[in-house]
């Protein structure tokens, strides 16, 4: 089922996944995990939370659990790129996801359709969202993030999204 907000919104998903891959472009392993700010923040540990965040909403999307919660703790590390991750294998993972992605956008029964969200510590009241809605918070998060990577970046050697200094 195809039509063009949800082509609208597989496009401008991309657009914006394709600005963060601007600003991790050239970067090697070791500078993906290098702290350049007073943050804790690191390109790699954005672009592994970025992968973790897509996935979940879409999970979220597909199983419409009424009883889901989230656990706290599973946000240990959620901004670290791990040792054994590589910035070449993150970036395919989140070819995969958004692979994933844009297939639930082109067959989920509405975009209107209310979807549970689940509880949080932060959140203990359960919230719906349309499915419109949720995708549109996670073009959200890749923006918000694509702002902070920027910044890590310039920091890094100069380059962003809109200067770089790769060829």
């Amino acid at each position: 089922m195809a039509d063009q907000e949800r082509e609208d919104l597989i496009s401008i998903l991309a657009d914006q996944r394709d600005l963060f891959r601007i600003t991790v472009r050239g970067i090697d392993d070791e500078q993906a995990r290098r702290r350049t700010t007073a943050s804790e923040l690191t390109l790699g540990g954005l672009l592994h939370h970025l992968i973790n965040c897509e996935r979940h909403w879409t999970t979220v999307l597909i199983e419409r659990d009424e009883t889901a919660e989230l656990d706290a703790a599973q946000f240990d590390g959620e901004y670290v790129m791990a040792e054994g991750e590589t910035v070449a294998g993150l970036l395919a993972e989140w070819d995969a996801v958004a692979a994933a992605t844009a297939e639930l956008i082109r067959t989920v029964d509405s975009l209107d359709t209310s979807v549970p969200t689940p509880t949080a510590p932060w959140s203990q009241e359960r919230i719906w969202w349309t499915v419109r809605y949720t995708l549109l918070h996670i073009l959200r998060e890749i923006a918000h993030h694509s702002g902070h990577a920027d910044i890590i970046r310039e920091e890094l050697d100069g380059a962003n999204s809109t200067y770089s200094r790769i060829a």
